[in-house]
């Protein structure tokens, strides 16, 4: 009997001895996990759409307040989106519903807070563009349209967000004097060509004289043999016509590189010290964000939408797009996209009449601006008018946020497809998801009624 007890302890011991050595490996395991620069998905408790499925390791880039609540969230949610929300002119801003004659509407659906419509982690809830709230919710406001406009009667209340009728944030292009400004707009325009890059006039505001360099010039003293293709790449770029040496790259002073020694390779922080405003674009948008939130930068085999899969595992950075040395703009504008982007819409571009038009730019069959590339639509040309050196001179300069006026599409209206289009076209067209995939290689099937509405109001087509 008492062999059997001995026996029965002895494997109780056991029991508990391998019971907390698997809690204390978890535990470690764990904490390691918690503790690592990018925490693993573990902790997550759902899967986050695809706004920000990029930055899912760093809970702190949202969660910066453990006890904060929805202001903590709220405050995370404007540190990225209120510089936008501010340039698009928000419809429905927070201090709308601050407003105490409001108090009634916050009772109905809490518009103070950014999570109350845009919810993470319930990505079965997402109805499109992060967006987890019925899409009728704006009845709950609304419910008088039918008195106010007419022309909405009868309307399904879950179709206020179709394609050319309204945003809750950017009606930009939406709203009815707009419509009317460009009711009698034609389809295309006479001459199409879009802004032309100006760097002359930031280089002027710089005071400073500029000499082109040629390949005798090179400084690259530490460096024993020098290909001769990269002395060629390097020679006709707008680095050697601009007066930008060798040592101005690979031998500056940055963060990364206090002693200012030579380096064969350089990092972002380099092209930065220049490019800053379009290095900013470039952390905003989805290629950069990942880098932004501290994490490795981004590589297509991360992304939601088809990517090639031989560009997997490339990182995303300046070079990814801007080859070293030649830094070719041509070879960012389209090659650079679809080595990458294998989704319907890119792959259909070669196609589309409009890559017709970019061939035949850089042909040299057409004048500068009249070609159709993917940046022009998805990083387009900006006219940039506060910057004071400038001497009421503007520039223009590429947006590199390429998320910028991505989503809803209507925000590419403004400042991309009236420059060649007129509205009625482009919201007709902006609205038909088989033109969109087969990248706008035929005429519209659909037509929106928003121009047609605000006519009636009007009165007629006057």
């Amino acid at each position: 009997m008492s062999e059997q007890i001995k026996t029965e302890k002895s494997t109780n011991k056991l029991v508990w001895l391998i019971w907390i050595v698997l809690t204390a490996v978890l535990a470690g395991i764990l904490a390691w996990q918690m503790l690592k620069t990018e925490p693993a998905e573990i902790f997550s408790p759902g899967k986050l759409t695809s706004a920000h499925h990029q930055i899912t390791e760093n809970c702190s880039a949202c969660h910066t307040d453990s006890f904060g609540g929805l202001k903590s969230l709220d405050k995370s949610c404007l540190q990225c989106h209120s510089e936008q929300l501010n340039m698009q002119k928000d419809s429905h801003p927070a201090k709308k519903f601050a407003d105490p004659r409001n108090a009634d509407r916050l009772e109905k659906i809490d518009a103070l807070s950014c999570v109350t419509c845009h919810g993470e982690h319930q990505v079965e809830r997402d109805t499109g563009m992060a967006v987890t709230v019925a899409s009728d919710f704006c009845i709950k406001c609304h419910a008088d349209v039918d008195e106010e406009r007419p022309t909405h009667k009868g309307f399904n209340t879950k179709t206020c967000a179709t394609g050319g009728c309204h945003n809750y944030h950017d009606n930009s292009a939406l709203y009815e004097d707009f419509l009317m400004l460009h009711k009698d707009d034609v389809d295309v325009s006479k001459h199409p060509v879009v802004d032309m890059k100006n760097s002359e006039v930031w280089m002027d505001a710089l005071q400073k004289e500029v000499k082109a360099l040629n390949i005798t010039d090179m400084d690259a003293n530490y460096v024993e043999h020098i290909d001769s293709k990269i002395s060629h790449d390097w020679v006709e770029s707008s680095h050697a016509k601009a007066g930008v040496n060798c040592k101005a790259c690979h031998q500056v002073k940055t963060e990364s590189n206090l002693e200012q020694k030579w380096q064969n390779k350089v990092g972002m922080d380099v092209c930065m010290t220049c490019h800053a405003r379009e290095a900013d674009g470039f952390l905003d948008g989805k290629h950069g964000m990942r880098i932004k939130q501290g994490l490795t930068p981004m590589t297509p085999d991360k992304a939601r939408l088809p990517m090639n899969p031989m560009a997997h595992g490339s990182q995303l950075t300046c070079m990814s797009c801007h080859a070293s040395h030649s830094f070719a703009p041509q070879k960012a504008a389209v090659e650079s996209c679809l080595k990458c982007h294998a989704d319907v819409h890119s792959q259909n571009y070669k196609k589309s009449k409009h890559f017709g038009l970019w061939h035949e730019e850089i042909s040299g069959n057409a004048k500068p601006g009249s070609g159709v590339s993917c940046a022009t639509c998805h990083m387009p040309r900006v006219v940039i008018e506060e910057d004071e050196s400038l001497s009421g001179k503007h520039e223009v300069r590429v947006e590199h946020n390429q998320s910028l006026n991505l989503r809803p599409n209507e925000k590419m209206v403004r400042g991309v497809c009236l420059k060649c289009h007129g509205l009625q076209f482009t919201l007709d067209a902006l609205a038909d998801k088989k033109l969109i995939d087969n990248n706008f290689s035929t005429m519209p099937s659909i037509h929106v009624e928003s121009i047609d509405w605000a006519k009636k109001a009007h009165g007629g087509d006057r």
